[in-house]
């Protein structure tokens, strides 16, 4: 079913299922012969969210051959790859902003992350989680049962961004006076075009002189090679069916022309500067691994773009 602007998830249905796939294609890529990332919570809270396809996955029962298109430049084996990348980016993001001197954080739609959790965050930062009251919920429960702490002050803030998440996060203790360093990741494709300049004006908004974002972004794309994508998703996915998994990758979007991220942003004040999945993939030395092809289409994720950008008021 198409999305639609009041619609409802969790972690295993809908936009949500595909936090519980992110973090399972980081618990294998955890499990690496030489890892590049570690997120020692991320199997665990597969497990937990109980979709068994993702855990099979996980474990090894499922073999992601078996389900990929052969002709698709979307596979579930690029997973694991595309994800070590991505989270190498945003970690080091973090790393950056803190080293900066950054003393509070924001993570949009926080989903299974657990940075607050496997990070080495300063003593004085606070970092704030954005998310529907169920996820936080259950992330929060899931990772207490397991005896894990977070490792740095962390102020949860569970409501939907669809609300007034802006006031909910100064309840929360964000100073908007004080620099501020925000990611927004797997978020962007999944909100409405005129949501996605509202984030971004929210953003800016309550953050000081010197605050830094993280976001990711597929480029533009015409309406024929939009089309071409869905049809790519739908492929791509059809044998998920047979191994008891349904959900409609191509409806996960919403319709409608999008706005250049990095114009947008500059537009607001912010300097972005944007790297390739394709480079995030050779940094971190898995540029030779076919997993990941650039295939210069929409539904490649080597063509991914990931953006950091400073703010100056």
């Amino acid at each position: 079913m198409p999305r639609t602007e009041n619609d409802t998830w969790d972690l295993a249905t809908s936009v949500g299922a595909t936090a519980t796939m992110v973090a399972a294609a980081r618990a294998i890529a955890t499990n690496a012969d030489n890892p590049v990332i570690t997120d020692q919570f991320a199997e665990p809270l597969v497990r937990a969210v109980g979709v068994d396809f993702f855990t099979r996955w996980v474990t090894g029962d499922l073999a992601a051959a078996d389900v990929d298109d052969e002709e698709s430049s979307w596979k579930l084996a690029h997973m694991p790859a595309a994800m070590a990348a991505r989270t190498c980016f945003f970690d080091a993001f973090f790393a950056d902003a803190v080293q900066a001197g950054i003393r509070q954080a924001v993570i949009l739609a926080s989903g299974l992350d657990a940075r607050a959790y496997r990070l080495e965050w300063p003593a004085d930062m606070t970092v704030f989680e954005i998310d529907q009251p169920e996820v936080i919920a259950f992330k929060a429960n899931t990772l207490s049962e397991l005896g894990a702490a977070p490792t740095t002050q962390l102020r949860t803030v569970a409501i939907d961004l669809r609300q007034d998440w802006p006031a909910a996060l100064r309840e929360a203790g964000l100073d908007p006076n004080r620099p501020t360093a925000w990611i927004a990741e797997g978020l962007l494709g999944y909100l409405p075009p005129e949501a996605q300049d509202l984030l971004m004006d929210n953003i800016t908004a309550l953050s000081a002189d010197g605050s830094r974002l993280a976001v990711e972004a597929i480029p533009p794309r015409p309406e024929r090679e939009l089309e071409q994508s869905r049809e790519m998703m739908r492929r791509s996915t059809a044998k998920w069916r047979d191994h008891g998994f349904e959900l409609d990758w191509d409806e996960l979007g919403f319709e409608g022309e999008r706005k250049d991220v990095a114009i947008y942003l500059d537009g607001l004040g912010w300097h972005s500067v944007g790297t390739q999945m394709s480079q995030l993939l050779a940094d971190i030395g898995l540029a030779g691994l076919e997993a990941v092809p650039q295939s210069h289409d929409s539904v490649s994720m080597a063509d991914t773009v990931y953006y950091a950008s400073v703010l100056t008021k």
